[in-house]
């Protein structure tokens, strides 16, 4: 059994065609289950998912992070995978999440890359040097690119690690070094998912790479900058 989180805010635009395409995965339906953790939307976001997911329920945690842990807790299942509310699932994610857990026993966390759901030249640049980073840092060893889009664990070694820490940004590289001292941490470059740029075109790539850099630096909290929670056009 696999369980899929999918933290939500004001999500009632996109939440059904990524739920949609969770729906639509190569392995059966009943096994995996989709929870969808949502932090006390003013729209329709939990009504809307309720048609699609296993679980809905609103978050006790803070922060993203806080809800990917609500939902762990919830979870029934033996592998625990994250994605957010804005993206594009292929239909062999979850199989190829399944089939590299299999191919690697010692593997405690596994992730992949992404690509822009939003065509453009400009879309497609920024996300092949974020891949191209990505990559860079698991070949050397130094620093691990485990977007909370497209990743997933181990649910044992997820609670024992402790989780993710509740900050505002910087979350997923942080669990990234808890989780290799427990295990093996793998990139899988065929695990991609279409991932929604609409942050960088409302907020401009820039301005909103500086602000998570900021907050990253401050140790992952910052009273300047907040990178949760926005509201979107």
């Amino acid at each position: 059994m696999i369980s899929v989180i999918v933290p939500t805010y004001n999500e009632e635009e996109s939440i059904a065609s990524c739920l949609e395409s969770l729906c639509n995965q190569t392995i059966p339906r009943g096994a995996y289950e989709i929870i969808v953790v949502d932090g006390n939307s003013k729209d329709r976001t939990r009504e809307i998912a309720a048609k699609y997911a296993d679980q809905v329920f609103v978050q006790t945690s803070k922060k993203v992070g806080g809800a990917r842990n609500d939902g762990a807790v919830a979870a029934k299942g033996e592998i625990v995978a994250t994605t957010d509310a804005d993206c594009y699932l292929p239909p062999d994610w979850l199989e190829r999440i399944e089939r590299t857990f299999a191919d690697h026993p010692d593997a405690v966390q596994v992730y992949g890359l992404v690509f822009p759901k939003e065509k453009g030249i400009k879309n497609t640049v920024s996300l092949w040097l974020a891949n191209f980073f990505s990559r860079l840092g698991y070949l050397t060893h130094t620093i691990y690119y485990t977007l909370g889009c497209n990743t997933a664990f181990r649910r044992d070694a997820f609670m024992a690690i402790g989780m993710y820490h509740t900050i505002d940004a910087g979350d997923d590289l942080e669990i990234a070094r808890r989780a290799r001292k427990a295990g093996k941490v793998v990139l899988v470059p065929a695990l991609k998912v279409g991932f929604s740029m609409r942050r960088y075109e409302q907020f401009g790539t820039l301005k909103s790479l500086w602000e998570w850099v900021y907050i990253v630096v401050k140790g992952g909290e910052s009273e300047k900058y907040s990178y949760s929670k926005r509201e979107y056009k």
